[in-house]
């Protein structure tokens, strides 16, 4: 039986983890953190064969006044708690960066891409890549996964806001893009699959398939037993608005993984982009 470590107490990727790992009882032992204080570090990580840091703040905020705290909870709290497993012979660990990493990037994403974070958000979560490669060794896996937008039951963000929209509003654009998306537990399952393999890299999960954010919510409004009527009329303007105003670059533009640098030994997509939206509405 594993004995996982999972930082964070209010993690939305946490809590949906725990859930996940807990189907299976006979393989692994979950103890969770909070990193809200200083607590943690009189906690033994001796007995565990993985931590999972999920701990950190979310991409909530731009605000100046913010940037310290982005620093130092994103960076130099996942370096201090990576030093900390190091020194107590941990054997991996688990890192949840973002596809912030990259920025605005526009093409394809893949291996050879290079990061350029737009904020103090992105660039806390790469400060934070770096350190942990630092410390990587063959007795100290690190697996970094940068996710793209995840999205669930109960989730947060870009995808609820969707979803309240096509409860109200009966015209959609008609826009063609390109967005990389992963659901809940089809992440969850590629966590449980780093940890049994202890792999060590950086990894860059995803659904099987991308979407536009106008397939998104025509599968939206389908399991909710909507009509959205998706339009063309607002394509020029969205696509001059872009490049200039950060909502409609998030819900319009392209930000997407290519396929082949998400592929993994086993399959950890267990569940199709029909049925995560199904399943994400029905249980909303």
């Amino acid at each position: 039986m594993k004995q996982i470590l999972i930082t964070g107490m209010n993690s939305y990727v946490g809590n949906s983890l725990t859930d996940w790992l807990s189907n299976h009882p006979q393989n692994y032992n979950i103890t969770r953190i909070s990193m809200r204080s200083d607590e943690w570090k009189e906690q033994d990580f001796g007995s565990y064969d993985c931590i999972v840091h999920v701990a950190g703040l979310a991409h909530v905020s731009t605000d100046k006044d913010l940037e310290d705290k982005y620093y130092k909870v994103n960076y130099k709290l996942t370096e201090e708690v990576a030093e900390k497993a190091k020194t107590s012979g941990v054997g991996q660990f688990v890192f949840l960066s973002s596809i912030i990493v990259y920025g605005n990037a526009q093409q394809i994403i893949n291996e050879n891409t290079e990061e350029i974070p737009l904020d103090f958000y992105g660039d806390s979560k790469l400060k934070a890549e770096k350190s942990l490669k630092e410390l990587a060794s063959n007795d100290f896996k690190v697996s970094i996964i940068r996710s793209p937008m995840v999205f669930g039951e109960n989730s947060k963000g870009n995808y609820q806001k969707l979803s309240k929209y096509i409860m109200f509003m009966p015209l959609f654009p008609k826009f063609k893009n390109k967005r990389s998306m992963i659901y809940i537990y089809n992440l969850c399952e590629f966590i449980r699959l780093l940890i049994d393999d202890r792999a060590q890299g950086t990894f860059y999960p995803q659904n099987d398939q991308h979407t536009s954010t106008t397939n998104l919510v025509k599968l939206m409004a389908k399991s909710q037993n909507r009509r959205v009527i998706c339009v063309r009329i607002f394509n020029p303007l969205i696509r001059k608005l872009i490049p200039k105003i950060n909502i409609m670059n998030k819900l319009f533009g392209n930000l997407a993984y290519d396929l082949e640098i998400s592929r993994y030994k086993h399959k950890y997509n267990l569940y199709s982009l029909e049925e995560a939206v199904e399943r994400t509405e029905k249980n909303r």
